[in-house]
């Protein structure tokens, strides 16, 4: 990972701890995963820091864990809304949130049924194929603002589909962590009529 300030170090340490702790009581991760935390999921989360600006706020859809939300909110200290549906899960976002010191609000609904302010910025990390984010994602993002979503070796086949029901301006962009996981970056999506 990139060199990183003491305090952003220090918060990742405090959100690892506390990733395994509760991960022996509500499945955050998968436990093989957890040998390879800092790569496949802390580092995985935080290479989208580099592509966010100042400022900028973020809505993570199915954060899950935290990943990417709560990691870029300790990364870029912008305004983070976490939405997760699993009960458990807010309960550790919460927690997380408040001994890493970061601003996030956790929405404890589906994404289809939350009210969600826009955002500058939605990310999406291990949830559904980029058609059913883009869904999601429209009515969310601010106009000039885009959509960063972490995939797997399939990302062009996800990206041919989508452009099978969304016009789009897209980039894949390889994940710095390896195992051939990809970065989409999606800007100016509407529905093809």
């Amino acid at each position: 990972m990139k060199s990183v300030s003491r305090e952003t170090q220090e918060k990742l340490e405090i959100f690892s701890t506390l990733i395994q702790e509760w991960n022996t009581k509500i499945n955050l991760i998968s436990p093989k995963d957890m040998e390879h935390l800092w790569t496949r999921h802390i580092e995985d989360s935080f290479q989208l820091s580099d592509l966010i600006p100042e400022g900028a706020t973020i809505t993570d859809l199915g954060s899950g864990g935290g990943f990417p939300g709560l990691i870029l909110a300790i990364a870029t200290k912008n305004p983070v809304t976490l939405v997760e549906s699993d009960q458990r899960k807010c309960a550790f976002l919460r927690e997380a949130a408040r001994l890493c010191e970061v601003k996030v609000t956790v929405v404890p609904k589906r994404i289809e049924t939350a009210s969600l302010p826009e955002a500058d910025i939605i990310t999406a990390r291990a949830l559904a194929p980029l058609d059913k984010l883009l869904f999601w994602a429209e009515p969310l993002v601010k106009k000039n603002g885009f959509c960063l979503f972490l995939k797997g070796v399939k990302a062009q086949d996800e990206l041919t589909d989508a452009r099978n029901n969304w016009h789009m301006t897209s980039t894949i962009l390889p994940s710095r962590t390896g195992s051939g996981g990809s970065i989409i970056k999606v800007s100016d999506f509407t529905r093809v009529v």
